[in-house]
């Protein structure tokens, strides 16, 4: 399993779109290092966590954040549907933080306005040639991101895990198809870990995941061999000082 992640993991990342064009299933892409163009909603945001991160030797609580990668409108290289992206990890102080609301809103209104004159556009087309440019000449720029990242699947949480909460906003865990749902998305809407390495020092959050720790398992083959050694020594050690104590001993005359 551990070599299959890995042999995924190296391969060359493929363009989303191309995915899509292919009818290729995510459960056959989990592992694989996929290419996407964008806009994030992040008013949309879900906070996944609590997570503890190790900062400096000292553990810092804080959540990841799962924002929707919208499509850009007249954009053929954008993504055809939305995709959820686990953009990184936050401190919890960080959750709270308020937004920025001006740049998001006008953002977020930037794309309804041009959904709304791209389908003007398709509409007015046969009476009026001359429509099209005008739109595309009063249409706002969106600066796309282009997002690199795994595609992943759901978590299967154990029993100390509590339930998610979506009426609360509360998500202990990774349950895409919940997540999806609750954000108003298909089910099968597909679900990427951002791993990108080029993280600004002075602004380093949401701090994506780094490639090894998906290669990692909740125990390690490492962790078996320890185990092992441990268990096997402490039962000699114990049968040892059993036959000490149990031992004849020899009467002397």
């Amino acid at each position: 399993m551990l070599e299959y992640r890995q042999k995924r993991l190296q391969m060359e990342p493929i363009r989303l779109n191309d995915i899509y064009s292919s009818l290729e299933k995510s459960e056959s892409l989990e592992f694989r290092r996929v290419v996407c163009i964008g806009v994030f909603d992040k008013d949309r945001s879900i906070y996944v966590g609590p997570r503890s991160r190790s900062i400096s030797g000292v553990a810092v609580n804080g959540y990841y954040v799962i924002t929707p990668l919208m499509p850009v409108p007249n954009n053929p290289d954008s993504v055809q549907s939305t995709v959820l992206v686990n953009r990184g990890w936050v401190p919890r102080d960080w959750k709270d933080k308020p937004l920025e609301i001006p740049h998001d809103s006008q953002q977020h209104a930037d794309i309804a306005s041009l959904s709304v004159q791209y389908g003007e556009q398709s509409t007015w087309w046969r009476f009026w040639s001359k429509k099209p440019k005008i739109v595309e000449d009063q249409a706002p720029a969106i600066t796309p991101v282009q997002v690199v990242g795994v595609v992943r699947g759901s978590e299967n949480p154990s029993i100390f895990v509590p339930a998610n909460d979506p009426s609360s906003r509360q998500w202990f865990f990774f349950d895409i198809p919940g997540i999806a749902r609750a954000l108003g998305l298909p089910e099968n809407t597909l679900y990427i870990e951002d791993i990108n390495e080029n993280v600004n020092p002075s602004n380093p959050y949401p701090l994506p995941k780094d490639v090894n720790t998906l290669i990692r398992n909740s125990v390690m083959p490492q962790d078996h061999l320890n185990y092992t050694l441990t268990w096997y020594s402490l039962s000699a050690a114990v049968t040892f000082m059993a036959f000490k104590r149990l031992k004849p001993k020899k009467i002397q005359r």
